[in-house]
């Protein structure tokens, strides 16, 4: 084992909260800021600044809230079912993961984020998008969590799930920049008065 794998490995299992709070919290920053480069910098003409309070607030929801809350949510869940090797716990992880867990980390995800931009109405924006965004996510997570309950050891989940959450937080990026007129519903409402 390389040192520094073996640092890392010690570190999370100390400091499993402190390491994969920082880890997902980093890969929220990356993922923000790379929304923002390719969409300010590279197709829009012309360019527009960073918005760096945007990175800020994914930060600390990276950092403070969701990093922790998802090593929490997994070591529970190991605990609650332990083992990864049977189809039969991998289908009941991945079932209570999607459609208990999720549901909630979506709605404080644009919840904070509301609060955080200091908005009026701190549910509007939950209201809107919930429906699609978490159509997206069963159709990215569910093929990803089944890799992540069937191979990945307890110790590396956060880990794993931050690493595919760099491109889903891509995705959420992608979600919260669309005003509340572009969400899938109000555009087939619009469609069907037409």
């Amino acid at each position: 084992m390389s040192r520094f794998k073996h640092v890392f490995k010690t570190f999370l299992e100390k400091y499993p909260i402190i390491g994969n709070s920082l880890i997902y919290g980093t890969l929220c920053i990356s993922a923000e800021a790379s929304q923002q480069i390719l969409t300010k910098k590279i197709l829009e003409k012309p360019s527009r600044p960073i918005d760096k309070s945007s990175i800020g607030r994914y930060a600390i929801y990276g950092t403070a809230i969701a990093g922790p809350l998802l090593t929490v949510w997994y070591q529970y869940l190991d605990k609650k079912i332990p083992g990864t090797a049977t189809t039969r716990i991998v289908i009941k992880k991945l079932l209570i993961d999607q459609f208990f867990f999720t549901p909630q980390l979506l709605a404080i995800f644009y919840i904070s984020m509301s609060i955080l931009e200091r908005k009026q109405d701190l549910l509007e924006e939950c209201r809107n998008k919930f429906a699609s965004t978490f159509t997206a996510s069963c159709l990215f997570w569910i093929p990803a969590q089944t890799i992540n309950f069937s191979v990945v050891p307890n110790l590396y989940r956060v880990t794993y799930i931050g690493t595919c959450s760099f491109a889903w937080i891509n995705i959420l990026c992608f979600f919260k920049r669309q005003s509340s007129s572009d969400t899938i519903e109000e555009k087939s409402i619009e469609y069907t008065k037409k």
